[in-house]
C-alpha cells in the first residue's frame, strides 16, 4: 500500500460562502478561529465565479466579489490554515444544477480561455503567496468520461490551466480532482506534477442517504458494514489513489462525510473507517462541510444530542473522531 508524501496531511472542513450563484461571501472568522483551535490546519473553499463576474460576462471582473475572496485568504493566513481555492463553478462547468452553463470546459475553446483567464486572475492575486498556505483546486468533479468529457478532454483541460497558472506562478500548489466526481484517479496526469484530490462518499447509498439533491428513493436504511460494503472493499476503493501516490503524487481528499439523514452511529463507525484507511495512506481530508447538514455545528441531526457552543449545535462525538483522525 502505498503513502502519500508530497502533501502534508492536513485536515478541515469545506466552508460554503460562495459555492453557488446565490451565496453571498460573508465568511466568518469564528470559523477560521475554532477549527484552528480544534486542531483542524486547512479549509477548502467551494467557488462559484459568476460571483466575481458583472453581468454574464465572463471576463468583466467585479472586484467586490474577489474581494471576499481575499479576505478569506487572509483570514486563513491569520489562523494559520491552508486555504484552498476550488472552482465549484468555473467557466463551462459545475455539477450544481442552478444554472447552465453556455459552454462547455470540455468540448469548446472558448470556455477554457475563460477558465484559464479566472485562474490566471488568482494566479496573479495571490503570487507571493507560498504554497504552504494557498493552493489551487481547478474544477469540482468531473463527471464519467463519456460524450461530454472524455479522459483525453479531462487532461487537455488540466493540462492547459495548469499552464496557464505556472506562466504568472510557476510554483503554485495546483490540486485537479480525479474524474468520476472525484472517485478515480488520473494517472495520466501524473507528470505534470500536480496533486490529485478524491472523495470521503462512498458507499454513496451511505453518505447520501435521502439527500433531496439525488436520486435516493428507495434507498434501504444504511447500516456499516453492509451486506454489500464493508472495510475490506473500502480499502480496495481507495487503493488506485495508494498507488498513484506511488508514483510521487500528492493526494489529498477534498470532500467527504455523511448527510444529516444517515444513522449517527453508522456514520460514525463508516467514518472511522474511512479516515482510518485515508490516514494510512497519509492523505489527509475535508469534511463537507463545517456548518451544515454535514458538519460539526449545526447539522440539524434528529438523532444527535448536541452541545451548546457559542450560539451553535455542536456534535461533539464528530469532532472528537475527527479530531483522533
Amino acid at each position: 500500500m502505498g503513502e502519500q508524501t508530497k502533501l502534508p496531511r492536513w485536515r478541515g472542513f469545506n466552508l460554503l460562502e460562495m459555492f453557488t450563484t446565490g451565496s453571498d461571501g460573508n465568511w466568518q472568522e469564528d470559523d477560521f478561529r475554532w477549527i484552528a483551535d480544534w486542531g483542524f490546519d486547512f479549509v477548502r473553499l467551494p467557488l462559484c465565479y459568476t460571483l466575481w463576474i458583472e453581468g454574464d460576462d465572463v471576463y468583466k471582473l467585479h472586484e467586490p466579489g474577489l474581494a471576499k475572496v481575499d479576505r478569506a485568504v487572509e483570514l486563513g493566513r491569520k489562523h494559520h490554515i491552508h486555504v484552498n481555492l476550488a472552482f465549484h463553478r468555473g467557466p463551462g462547468y459545475s455539477v450544481n444544477r442552478e444554472r447552465q452553463e453556455p459552454f462547455s470546459l470540455w468540448k469548446e475553446q472558448a470556455a477554457l480561455d475563460a477558465f484559464c483567464f479566472h485562474w490566471r486572475t488568482f494566479a496573479r492575486r495571490y503570487n507571493g503567496i507560498p504554497s504552504s498556505q494557498v493552493s489551487f483546486n481547478l474544477i469540482n468533479e468531473p463527471a464519467s468520461p463519456g460524450a461530454d468529457m472524455t479522459r483525453e478532454d479531462h487532461a487537455r483541460v488540466v493540462r492547459t490551466a495548469t499552464a496557464a497558472i505556472r506562466k504568472v506562478d510557476p510554483d503554485r500548489l495546483i490540486i485537479a480532482d480525479g474524474v468520476d466526481w472525484a472517485t478515480t484517479p488520473c494517472p495520466e496526469l501524473a507528470d505534470l506534477g500536480i496533486a490529485q484530490s478524491c472523495r470521503a462518499y462512498t458507499p454513496h447509498t451511505l453518505t447520501h442517504y435521502k439527500a433531496e439533491w439525488v436520486d435516493s428513493a428507495g434507498w434501504p436504511a444504511p447500516t456499516w458494514p453492509s451486506a454489500e460494503w464493508n472495510r475490506q472493499k473500502l480499502e480496495a476503493h481507495y487503493r488506485p489513489w495508494a498507488e498513484l501516490a506511488k508514483q510521487g503524487v500528492g493526494v489529498h481528499c477534498g470532500e467527504g462525510g455523511a448527510y444529516n439523514k444517515t444513522p449517527h452511529p453508522v456514520v460514525l463507525a463508516w467514518l472511522r473507517d474511512a479516515l482510518e484507511i485515508l490516514t494510512g495512506h497519509h492523505i489527509g481530508y475535508a469534511i463537507w462541510n463545517f456548518r451544515g447538514s454535514f458538519g460539526i455545528l449545526d447539522s440539524d441531526r434528529a438523532d444527535v444530542a448536541y452541545e451548546g457552543f457559542h450560539g451553535h449545535h455542536l456534535d461533539r462525538k464528530l469532532l472528537s473522531l475527527l479530531q483522533e483522525l
